[in-house]
């Protein structure tokens, strides 16, 4: 019993591999985004690290104490029934394979100044963009392991620049730059801050893995949502201090511009050789990033298929356990997204695909966190946690619906068209299911 409590995980490592896992490459095009506001936009910051922390704690929560498998997906059925199960799952599914083509697109943005062609013409950002999607799709045929060991160690060539630029940019930085940033569009703060919930909102998707693995953590009741907490706000004022330094400067206009923010940062604050070093290494960290969350997503549809819940054909694998069919579905959605999608302008087009993966994914959020106080009432929680859990997982809620509501009206349409069909294919799914269950 010692041993195994000896090999557990304690608070340092837990909060560290937290910490990774949402620094990944939803940052790297993020300045050029903001920028379009304006360094206005940095309240958004503030707004989205207190409702992450939020969302981070009721997560932990939910994965401290639903021992049912599912993650999101069992917690929303907690409170919601097996339909939620499936909705839960489906939305998240489409929320990846959005997210897959909108890293796709900032890796295409940072190979632009080696080159320049991608950018000639729409037609060549789609040649490049889908290409990105096959190999990095291939790669995923050789399993876990190879995907495992090869985002593990690209994840830091996006990590180690933004945590750079938040030490060393304050070098570089000109006050006078920062203010004529700080509003162009003379909007009032409320419509400002609003403009960058979706923006920011998107670099901390991922959070909702927080506390999955609680029986792994010595002393989880007290050690995950430690965990969450650290984790999520080390990553915010890291998010906050680079974008922050990056907007005093590279003049707002140029900024807002850029395919590739971070590394025309570095080439301000150095040369130009310097700013393609990081370029590469954003291009690298984007191709890894990829890999996990394709891996990921198939491994989300092969779970839902093995309870009856997606066709079987996503739970069929290769020798290496991978679920090959099932991946290449997911690259058909992926190819048929980027056509939909495709535009002149790299940051446009990234800026499409995150509103529709943010408001896709308030789904299964919305649905999940709902379930926490349903969890905490099973486990006989104390009162006093029952209330802290309650109060928080609500705040959670409401920014979560906060999110949905900047993301825009086209992406909340959109959205919510792409859920409706999901719906009509629990029907097809609950009527085959309750069959069969009547036979056996």
């Amino acid at each position: 019993m010692a041993t195994e409590e000896k090999n557990k995980m304690g608070l340092v490592g837990l909060t560290t591999i937290v910490t990774v896992n949402m620094m990944g490459s939803g940052i790297i095009m993020l300045p050029a985004s903001l920028a379009q506001t304006g360094a206005i936009s940095l309240l958004s910051w503030v707004v989205t690290a207190l409702g992450a922390m939020c969302i981070a704690y009721t997560f932990a929560k939910c994965g401290m104490y639903c021992t049912q498998n599912g993650g999101m997906s069992a917690y929303a059925s907690e409170a919601h029934g097996k339909s939620s199960f499936f909705i839960a799952s489906y939305t998240y599914y489409v929320c990846l394979v959005i997210s897959a083509v909108a890293i796709a697109v900032s890796a295409a943005g940072y190979l632009v100044p080696f080159f320049p062609w991608i950018k000639t013409t729409p037609i060549h950002t789609f040649i490049t963009v889908v290409s990105i999607l096959i190999v990095t799709m291939v790669a995923n045929f050789g399993g876990a392991k190879i995907t495992g060991q090869i985002s593990t160690f690209t994840v830091w060539g996006i990590i180690l620049p933004v945590v750079g630029l938040s030490l060393m940019g304050w070098f570089w930085f000109k006050p006078e730059i920062f203010a004529s940033a700080w509003n162009p569009h003379k909007d009032t703060t409320v419509t400002a801050i609003s403009s960058g919930i979706a923006l920011t909102l998107w670099a901390f998707l991922g959070i909702e893995s927080a506390g999955a693995n609680s029986s792994a953590v010595e002393n989880p009741e007290k050690n995950v949502p430690l965990a969450c907490m650290f984790a999520t706000s080390f990553t915010a004022i890291v998010y906050i201090a680079s974008t922050s330094v990056i907007q005093g400067i590279i003049p707002n206009a140029e900024l807002a511009k850029s395919d590739a923010p971070f590394g025309l940062v570095y080439s301000y604050m150095f040369n130009e050789t310097v700013g393609q070093i990081v370029t590469a290494l954003a291009v690298t960290a984007c191709i890894g990033s990829l890999l996990g969350w394709q891996f990921t997503n198939a491994q989300v549809s092969k779970a839902a298929a093995d309870m009856r819940l997606f066709p079987k054909i996503f739970s069929e694998v290769n020798k290496a356990d991978a679920p090959i069919k099932g991946m290449l579905i997911m690259l058909v959605l992926e190819l048929i997204l980027a056509v939909m999608t495709i535009s002149p302008n790299l940051v446009n087009q990234f800026n499409v695909l995150l509103n529709l993966a943010v408001f896709i994914n308030m789904v299964p959020y919305v649905l999940s966190l709902t379930g926490l106080e349903v969890i905490l009432r099973k486990k006989h929680v104390t009162p006093h946690e029952y209330k802290t859990g309650a109060l928080i997982g609500t705040l959670a809620v409401v920014y979560s619906i906060y999110g949905v509501y900047a993301c825009g009206q086209s992406a909340v349409f959109w959205g919510s068209i792409l859920t409706m069909f999901g719906y009509i294919f629990y029907g097809f799914i609950a009527a085959r299911n309750d069959k069969n269950d009547s036979a056996a």
